[in-house]
This record gives structure tokens, sequence and C-alpha cells, in this order.
């Protein structure tokens, strides 16, 4: 720290993982694009369920991304997250492996629900079968903080490592913990997170929510603002990001910096979240106002907005009243993708702050997806068509199921 001014926390790269493609530039692609990439699920048969759609990561092979050996170790998000670990790494001009400082590199990932797949297999063998056993990874591979424990070993990154559980909200609070960390005195975190909520149980668990929706087109099945809104269709998958302190991108060269995280703000509502109470949006917003207060920003300069987008009727209405309450009648431009992915709970925040951070890169806002006829309640600036920002300042909103509020303020770097 150069005398009493705290280090600038900046992104310098971006890991994708999800189903509108493995790579940013992927994401971008069919972003823009607008492509659904909501299917029947596949990776179990979920024709038994009311709900059979999912947002899950195309053409996926763990062993392009790691060793047989930790494979067979970790589960499916823990794959996800060596290869978005492994492209945010390359996209920041990173070493993947042994840091001349392996101190100086921490990783603070988020999670909401663990190893699905890994532990429906072991937990289905001890009870189905006569050898009534699990693997000997079985309580390592479910664990909600195994992700942060195999990425930091495989990539020898030995600074302070933690993981933040707040469901949807737990994928801001990463990158939130991450500047926090780099104010602390050490220059590099990896920090996102990934999810994979598909396994029998996993859905099950999800169904008794009451939120998900049952809708068989994949075109339709998840429609967050609209009128038409029934829940929110379940998908793997999210975003890992190298976050790093200004100077030391600088001293390196960082080949991009993608924006400086300006501000954040955290609140709990303290309420059980269920399909028939619409949630209060006070929390919500005061959240995001602490965390425009954090950036020294005015709402006035907010470009975009990237909202949680649940698509449950009266969330979405609370999400709304959220909003104006902050910036009045008239909101900034607000654009949500996940009518395009689905909603990988803390993976999809990080997903969304991907996509901010690329719509400011490209200086680009993309079209709100799956919004015909906006609902009651919930009449906002939606980015209809692919429009120029005006402005350096996206907002990216999340609420974690049970009361947990979210708000990550971005700024693009001069030009």
């Amino acid at each position: 720290m150069s005398g009493s001014r705290a280090p600038r926390a900046v992104i310098t790269g971006i890991g994708v993982v999800a189903p509108t493609g493995i790579g940013a530039e992927a994401h971008w692609k069919r972003v823009l694009a607008g492509e659904h990439r909501i299917a029947p699920i596949s990776l179990f048969d979920a024709t038994p369920y009311p709900c059979t759609l999912a947002g899950e990561v195309p053409d996926f092979d763990a062993q392009a991304w790691t060793d047989t050996r930790r494979i067979v170790q970790t589960d499916r998000w823990t794959h996800l997250g060596f290869a978005a670990t492994r492209l945010a790494l390359a996209d920041a001009g990173l070493a993947e492996a042994g840091p001349a400082d392996p101190y100086a590199v921490a990783v603070t990932l988020a999670s909401s629900s663990g190893g699905n797949l890994f532990g429906q297999r072991e937990l289905q063998r001890l009870w189905s079968q006569p050898g009534r056993t699990v693997g000997a990874y079985q309580s390592i591979a479910w664990f909600y903080a195994a992700s942060v424990g195999q990425l930091s070993i495989a990539h020898q990154f030995k600074g302070p490592c933690g993981v933040l559980a707040a469901e949807a909200a737990g994928g801001l609070d990463s990158l939130a913990h991450a500047v926090r960390t780099i104010r602390r005195g050490t220059p590099v975190v990896i920090a996102g997170g990934t999810e994979c909520p598909l396994s029998p149980y996993a859905l099950a668990c999800q169904l008794r929510s009451g939120l998900l929706s049952t809708g068989t087109d994949p075109d339709t099945a998840y429609r967050p603002f609209d009128a038409a809104a029934a829940g929110y269709v379940p998908a793997e998958g999210g975003a890992v990001f190298v976050v790093e302190d200004l100077d030391h991108a600088r001293a390196r060269g960082a080949p991009v910096i993608y924006a400086e995280v300006l501000g954040w703000g955290a609140t709990h509502d303290g309420r059980h979240t269920t399909p028939d109470r619409e949630p209060g949006a006070g929390h919500y917003a005061r959240a995001m106002e602490v965390a425009l207060r954090a950036g020294g920003a005015h709402p006035d300069e907010v470009a975009l907005v990237v909202p949680d987008a649940l698509g449950v009727p009266g969330y979405d209405r609370a999400e709304a009243r959220a909003l104006r309450s902050l910036f009045g009648p008239t909101t900034p431009p607000v654009s949500t993708q996940k009518a395009l992915t689905g909603r990988a709970h803390q993976g999809g925040a990080a997903l969304d702050v991907a996509t901010a951070l690329l719509a400011l890169r490209h200086d680009l806002l993309p079209a709100t997806a799956g919004l015909h006829r906006p609902a009651a309640g919930c009449e906002l600036d939606f980015v209809r068509e692919p429009r120029r920002p005006r402005g350096d300042l996206a907002l990216v909103c999340a609420r974690g199921f049970d009361g947990f509020n979210s708000a990550l303020l971005l700024r693009r770097p001069p030009r």
C-alpha cells in the first residue's frame, strides 16, 4: 500500500463455462445473438419430474481441463471450476501453476449446494448395493468448499482462501471479499463461482421450493419480469475471475483491465423464501445504495443494471420496486440473459458479472432475453435492442434465497 491509499482492485481475467459456451468469447457471441440454450436435462433421466428443462454446459469434457486423478476425486461443479479458472488465468496472462510467490495468489469462490452428482451416485450405492459403502472421496467431493480447496492445490495458490455461502448473492460477495483480500496485501485473488445443481436429489430440493418453472418449451419456460413469468429454470456453470491490485496489474503488463470493482453492498431480509409471499424491497434497495455510496457514485451515473431476475412474479415485482426506490421512476437500462441460460445460483450471479464486464469492454448493452410483455409492476427501462451505454458504470444485483441481498458496482477504465 502506498501511503494511506487503499489498493484499487481490477478484474484482469474472465473464465466462462456456461450453457452459452466455454470461454468469454463464445458466451458473448450467443448473448448478442439471443440464442436460447435451455434444453431437456441430459445429465440424468428427468422425465418423472415436473421440471424437465435446464441449462447445461455444452460438450464439456473434464479431461480437457484437469487430470484423471482429480476428476475421480471431485464433482462436476469442481470440474467446471477447473475449466473456468484456467480460462481466467490464460485471459489474464498469468501462470496456471507454480507462481513465483504462491502466497501472492488467493482463492475465494462462492458455493451453493456442493457436489450433487458425486453425492447422488455415492449415496445411491450406499443404500442400493449389498456392500453399503461410499467412495473414499465422498466427504471431499460434495463438500461446499471442495472447489476452493482443489483449485488452490492444483495451482499451488497459497494465499488466504475461503468460500462464500449466500446462494446467488455469493457470486457477488466473492468479488467483494476478493477486494478486501487485496487491500490486506494479497495482490491476486481468484473469485467467482460455478454450480451444478442438476441431479435427482438437487432437482427435488429445488422443486420443493415451489419456485421452479414447469414449462416444457425451452424458449418460454423462463421469462423474468414478463407477464407470463412462472418460475426459474435451473442451470449449471458460472464464471471465475482474476481480481488484481491495479498497481500489480500495471507492473506486470496485464493484457486487459476489464473494470475496477468500485463498490459493493450486502444486506439481509431475515425472511424465508416462499413462492406465495412477496418479499420486501427495502433491504435489497439498500444493498444497491450502499454499493453506489461505497464507490462514490450517483445513481444517474449508472449505465447498466443486471438484475437477479428470478422469474417468480412476486420477486420480480419486488426487484422492480427496489430499483425504482433507488433510481426513481426512470431507471437505468436493465438487461438480463438468464432466460437464455437458466439460473445457476451463485454461478449465475458470477456469469452476470462476466456479461456486464463484456458489455463495458465492447461498449454495447445486450438486449434483455425472454421478455415479451412486462408484467404489471415490472415496468423498467429494459434493453430491447443492443445499444451503446451512456456511461462507464454497471451495477450487478443478486438475491440469495432466505434473505441475502448483494450488489456490485463495476467501472470501465478510461479509454
